[in-house]
């Protein structure tokens, strides 16, 4: 089924979503600010030992994709999670991270017991 065009927008919004996930050192940064109120671009920059620049630049996309506010207070600048669900949509994706590696696992220990090929080396 083809989408409409009132449903194109809604998961072109959707997807943006999942760009602004879709970096490593992005979820790190959200699991940091998942454990704290809020937390601070020097603490965020000594956790993830990112350079300066390249932390502004994930934080801009995760702002971009509205899964973090920021506040100036002083010369500090304070990030925290845009809204509390984050929280639960990184649990679930850990969630379903472990289950998929227990699946493979079994799977790779399955694969093990397949007999051994003539040339095999295990």
């Amino acid at each position: 089924m083809p989408l409409s065009r009132s449903q194109r927008p809604l998961y072109e919004v959707k997807a943006n979503l999942f760009k602004g996930l879709a970096h490593p050192y992005r979820i790190r940064i959200l699991e940091l600010l998942a454990d704290a109120e809020e937390v601070s671009v020097a603490s965020l920059q000594a956790e993830t030992e990112l350079e300066a620049s390249h932390l502004s630049q994930h934080l801009s996309v995760l702002r971009r994709h509205h899964l973090v506010a920021s506040e100036r207070r002083a010369s500090h600048v304070y990030y925290r999670l845009a809204d509390p669900r984050i929280r639960e949509l990184l649990a679930v994706a850990r969630a379903l991270l472990l289950t998929m590696l227990d699946e493979d696992r079994d799977r790779l220990d399955a694969a093990r017991t397949l007999p051994q090929i003539a040339g095999e080396s295990r």
